[in-house]
């Protein structure tokens, strides 16, 4: 149990360290970029591959100290990760078609 502890006290740390992930933002230019807890931004890209499943989303982080980051279904509203999973799959963030109106 002591182990159990110190593992989750340390993972925890790790979460609020300024090189942590803090948010994604996907563009509707097909852009995407992850913001640290130390203010940086960096561009994602998809893992192509198995880097999509309908339980996690690998991302590609153009960072010096971090090569990815995982995202699981449970970090991200259902929505969100609908929206994160298709980006991933397709470079495009859903919406409206070109040339068609808003409904």
């Amino acid at each position: 149990m002591l182990a159990l502890g110190c593992f989750s006290a340390w993972d925890r740390a790790l979460l609020r360290g300024g090189r942590s992930p803090r948010e994604i933002e996907l563009r509707p230019s097909g852009e995407a970029f992850v913001r640290l807890g130390d203010g940086r931004t960096a561009a994602l890209s998809p893992i192509q591959g198995a880097g999509v499943t309908r339980f996690w989303v690998a991302l590609g982080a153009a960072l010096p100290s971090r090569r990815g980051i995982l995202v699981t279904a449970g970090m991200l509203g259902e929505e969100n990760f609908r929206r994160l999973r298709l980006w991933a799959l397709w470079g495009k963030v859903p919406g409206v078609a070109p040339g068609q109106l808003p409904a």
